[in-house]
């Protein structure tokens, strides 16, 4: 991918949240004024709601994975409000070990690092992020990885011998955006860990 086709797809990126999220919180607002007025209750509303909120965290999640970034900094209380929104609909555990706001793009890298750990976690896991100040570390534990071979050896250069799906765009973005910030990927898996460096 060149320059240009990452900020195309950062700006795809960023419509498609935009135009999504209004619905959703349309959505949202009504399912609360149903709740006010005493309108239907039980596991069906339940469901409705619980599928909602999923939705809107995710999409909020993939505007900063998928969307443009700048250095507009993200308090550490923002995104940590929304991992956890976003951990209530999936397996997978996310500790952010940062107390100061760091820039957007920066966390943005770090969302389509914890991306790429996920697709290996089918059972569930934890991924840690860290930042000593200069370099960033996201870490995958989990009981049972599985590691598309691929993917992961080639992750750092971003080219893949097989023809990257949907599901995997995060490991195709992960290096070109880092590399559009000046900085470089590198990875180390076990059969239980992954260690993703930038």
């Amino acid at each position: 991918m060149s320059a240009t086709d990452v900020n195309l797809a950062e700006l795809i990126g960023s419509r498609i949240c935009h135009d999504l999220i209004s619905p959703i919180g349309a959505i949202t607002n009504g399912l609360e004024l149903l709740q006010m007025v005493g309108g239907t209750q039980g596991p069906e509303m339940e469901l409705i709601a619980g599928s909602v909120g999923s939705a809107g965290a995710r999409i909020r999640f993939f505007r900063v994975a998928f969307g443009s970034a700048s250095d507009q900094p993200l308090g550490r209380a923002e995104v940590t409000e929304l991992l956890n929104d976003v951990e209530k609909a999936g397996r997978v555990r996310v500790s952010w070990h940062l107390t100061e706001a760091v820039p957007r793009n920066q966390v943005k890298l770090a969302f389509l690092a914890m991306m790429c750990c996920e697709s290996a976690m089918p059972l569930g896991g934890e991924v840690k992020v860290q930042n000593d100040g200069r370099n960033w570390v996201v870490i995958g534990v989990a009981d049972r990885l599985n590691l598309d071979g691929d993917l992961w050896k080639n992750l750092p250069t971003g080219r893949f011998v097989d023809k990257v799906t949907p599901a995997q765009v995060q490991f195709a973005l992960l290096p070109d955006t880092a590399a559009a910030m000046g900085r470089r990927v590198a990875v180390e898996t076990t059969a239980t860990r992954i260690v993703i460096r930038y």
